[in-house]
């Protein structure tokens, strides 16, 4: 039986752990492409002799070239600089946005039809440029940063509850960063609103946590950021596509219109499935919600901004 190809860019803790998820649970044969020679070639033989213990058929093809990707059904971008301790993901921009900028002119070359998901920081402008470089629909590039930010949100409500977390359905909105707005009023336990489960107090400080879940890891690691719960959020969106599972998840997507916003990349949740995504979900939120929704959304606007500026003065 054939599988599909997805190609995951970037080698690193993110991009090898991406491709080990989607291989090992069977959904794809993998091209890892990185520029560092040796690197994508000894990870994907070392996921490749991994198979046989896991019982896993897909195929790992480590690779410098490009044209490794060709006919991918879907591409995953993970490459680009690490945040280090005490540096925001807005102190990446000029320098992701130039590795960002390249990839995208490859995969237009070389995976004209593919839906890519981006996962490099900073993540809504990273989006915002992949979309604008490749000029595939909106609907095929999609960033990641919702599902990974809504499971902070979700381990932390478990954590606190000492409850399963196959239990808690959480929503995250807005930029991945500092101004994402997680939305208690629509996080469930067991159906139950989270607000009715856990002081307002508390919550706000669950709420705080999860804005600053990456910058934690990136403290403690003090010589990296996170990889596994990336990975997974990455893997999660790659299944969605592949088998069409029509799954309702938090994604950054191109807005027009909804939520009032239009011509800005930003967190909302989505219906993904064969196309990408397929439908944007609106959610009545209230004006503060809106509200803080709408600064997330100038946030990004600023930062994208502030990257065509210095494309023009060619800072």
């Amino acid at each position: 039986m054939s599988r599909p190809l997805v190609t995951v860019v970037g080698a690193g803790q993110v991009g090898a752990t991406t491709a080990q998820r989607i291989g090992e649970a069977g959904l794809a044969d993998v091209a890892l492409i990185d520029i560092v020679e040796g690197l994508p070639q000894g990870k994907s033989l070392d996921l490749a002799e991994a198979a046989p213990i896991l019982g896993a058929d897909a195929r790992f093809i480590g690779s410098n070239d490009y044209t490794a990707m060709r006919g991918s059904e879907v591409v995953v971008v993970t490459a680009g600089l690490a945040r280090k301790p005490g540096m925001s993901r807005e102190d990446l921009l000029q320098k992701n946005a130039a590795i960002v900028g390249g990839i995208a002119d490859r995969i237009a070359e070389e995976a004209p039809e593919a839906t890519v998901i981006v996962v490099s920081n900073p993540l809504d402008v990273m989006t915002w440029l992949m979309h604008r470089r490749t000029r595939f629909p909106k609907r095929r590039v999609i960033g990641m940063a919702g599902v990974l930010d809504s499971a902070r949100f979700s381990a932390f409500i478990g954590m606190e509850l000492g409850v399963s977390v196959k239990d808690i359905r959480a929503m995250v909105l807005g930029g991945h960063g500092d101004q994402m707005v997680p939305l208690p009023r629509f996080t469930t336990v067991a159906g139950v609103p989270v607000t009715e489960l856990i002081p307002a107090k508390r919550l706000d400080e669950i709420v705080q946590r999860t804005r600053d879940g990456g910058a934690e890891i990136v403290a403690m690691l003090k010589t990296g950021s996170a990889f596994y719960a990336p990975s997974a959020a990455a893997a999660a969106m790659v299944a969605a596509v592949l088998r069409d599972e029509k799954r309702v998840l938090p994604v950054c997507a191109l807005l027009e219109g909804e939520y009032g916003l239009s011509g800005v990349f930003v967190g909302v949740p989505a219906r993904l499935g064969r196309a990408g995504i397929e439908a944007i979900i609106e959610l009545k939120l209230t004006e503060t919600e809106s509200a803080a929704l709408r600064r997330s959304a100038e946030s990004v606007r600023s930062n994208c901004a502030l990257l065509e500026k210095s494309a023009t003065s060619g800072g």
